[in-house]
């Protein structure tokens, strides 16, 4: 692992760097990337002892860290960041998501309308850094994928079971041929024995990663078929394989995680995929979707 003579000009470059190298870093230093590339806003305002603190590393690693990017040390690496945000007056997810952990957890568990409360408020803010967290080129170059696939597989174990369904139900529904990865039987790999080239897998999977989503994804890149991937980080088991990544953060309420950021994403992802598969025709009534019907 070799340190870098010139450290990068912005955040921008920074991240795509960490995303190059990720692979090749310590334990440690994969700890604090991951937390760099999910948290930018904290790394720009927080001490070196808070990150240290936040990512479970010693404060000496958050410098070799900095370091082994081309920095003299983290205060350089943090200003990258802290560039970022000059007249912007948005505070971070992290540090909105932390805030509303603290006071939830000091409460004790109400009546149901208390609780329904606390889940609609964090799904709110998850919903609000979907909007500004997903990229809209990585929007288009998803449905583009879609699009083109000759065959689209959906698959998602666990908690991301529903997700995965909603997917392949309403892409089924939108008439695009699809199939539906269920792994009833543990037979996950058998059900994509035919995916190829002009297929395309959607895999959904969240921290702690399955080990069935992983492994589908690389079977499906040694096939040479292109993989979309939505999951909470960049570089996750299933993110650095993929031909395409889309974040998503799940609000978290009393150690419970939800799906309302990841079932909005994908009915954006399936809309705009009817929408551009069939162009209005001129003249055509509004209200339909090109010609298509999506049932609910």
């Amino acid at each position: 692992m070799t340190e870098r003579t010139q450290a990068p000009a912005d955040a921008d470059e920074l991240r795509a760097a960490i995303l190059d190298e990720y692979e090749t870093l310590s334990k440690r230093l994969k700890q604090i990337a991951r937390y760099v590339l999910d948290e930018p806003s904290a790394v720009a305002l927080e001490t070196v002892a808070v990150l240290a603190e936040r990512t479970g590393v010693q404060p000496s690693a958050i410098v070799r860290f900095a370091k082994h990017f081309g920095f003299d040390g983290a205060s350089q690496m943090q200003r990258l960041f802290v560039d970022g945000l000059l007249g912007s007056t948005t505070q971070g997810y992290g540090e909105r998501v932390r805030e509303f952990t603290q006071t939830v957890d000091r409460k004790a568990v109400g009546d149901p309308g208390q609780v329904l409360a606390e889940f609609v408020e964090g799904n709110v803010l998850a919903l609000q850094n979907l909007g500004r967290a997903v990229d809209r080129d990585h929007l288009a170059r998803a449905v583009k994928l879609i699009s083109q696939a000759e065959t689209v597989y959906v698959a998602g174990f666990r908690r991301s079971f529903p997700v995965a369904a909603y997917l392949a139900y309403s892409l089924h529904q939108a008439d695009k041929k699809t199939v539906f990865i269920d792994s009833v039987g543990g037979m996950a790999l058998q059900q994509v024995h035919a995916i190829g080239p002009r297929d395309l897998l959607v895999a959904v999977s969240y921290h702690p990663y399955a080990e069935e989503a992983v492994h589908l994804i690389d079977a499906a890149a040694i096939r040479g078929c292109k993989v979309l991937s939505i999951s909470d980080s960049m570089v996750s088991p299933v993110a650095k394989p993929s031909t395409l990544v889309l974040q998503v953060r799940e609000a978290e309420i009393r150690k419970f995680r939800s799906l309302s950021a990841s079932m909005c994403l994908a009915q954006a992802l399936v809309i705009s995929y009817v929408f551009a598969a069939v162009p209005p025709a001129r003249g055509r009534r509004s209200g339909g979707a090109g010609g298509r019907r999506t049932k609910k």
